[in-house]
């Protein structure tokens, strides 16, 4: 093709055409332009499409390790709850022979962890290409603040909660406990330890906050997990 235009400049030129061999040589440069922004477009549209592709596959990622997530803590909730609530039938029991028989239980409740291990990689994998590649900005925002600040948040209180078991409660039961059946039952040598001002009824009281505060950041945390969800959803489905 490179030849034919050229042989027919030179036959222009040949003629004593200049004017005519002028306006094609234009011409042919100008073709020669479209051509380059032409290619340059359909580059630009190729790489604007792969885009698309890799932000729609991290949203599906992040939003599959949310929905993961969202069902570990809930379970963790549910346990804070029932810690809670077994916190304050151990400190309000009028110790009948009832009362007695059930502590076992309330214990086994309260005297225990959860462990939560957050699952990051497709997030770590958006913030090293980029957060802008996510198009939509309250989403964007939505996803840093739960990663960067929230996550690392409750992570602090469901790891408080351990932290107290290994400071506060493993010296009183290799003392105090006959039986420990991890989050079943605690059997004492003598449930009235949890009675009054004894060092277990103590722990007791100080550790029923951080079992409500950390379960307050959980339900705040699972609150923005079904909102990043919502977003995403409308997004995938734009």
């Amino acid at each position: 093709m490179i030849k034919f235009f050229r042989k027919i400049r030179q036959n222009l030129l040949s003629e004593g055409k200049t004017g005519a061999y002028l306006k094609y040589a234009f011409g042919e440069i100008v073709l020669v332009v479209i051509g380059i922004l032409i290619a340059l477009q359909i580059s630009n549209w190729n790489e604007d499409k792969k885009e698309q592709v890799f932000e729609r596959e991290i949203l599906e990622q992040i939003r599959a390790n949310l929905i993961k997530e969202r069902l570990t803590l809930t379970h963790i909730q549910g346990n804070f709850e029932k810690a809670m609530a077994s916190t304050e039938k151990i400190l309000t029991a009028s110790w009948t022979q009832q009362d007695q028989d059930s502590a076992q239980y309330w214990l086994g409740a309260v005297v225990m962890f959860d462990r939560f291990q957050p699952l990051t990689n497709a997030y770590e994998v958006a913030k090293s290409k980029g957060l802008d590649l996510i198009t939509n900005k309250q989403l964007r925002f939505q996803i840093g603040a739960y990663y960067d600040d929230e996550l690392i948040a409750v992570r602090q209180s469901i790891e408080d909660i351990e932290r107290a078991f290994r400071r506060d409660w493993v010296h009183i039961l290799k003392q105090e406990a006959l039986e420990v059946n991890f989050k079943q039952s605690i059997v004492l040598k003598d449930v009235t330890v949890l009675q009054g001002d004894a060092e277990p009824a103590n722990i007791l009281r100080l550790n029923r906050g951080n079992f409500s505060g950390g379960h307050q950041r959980i339900l705040r945390i699972i609150e923005r997990i079904d909102a990043i969800i919502k977003l995403i959803n409308q997004e995938l489905n734009n």
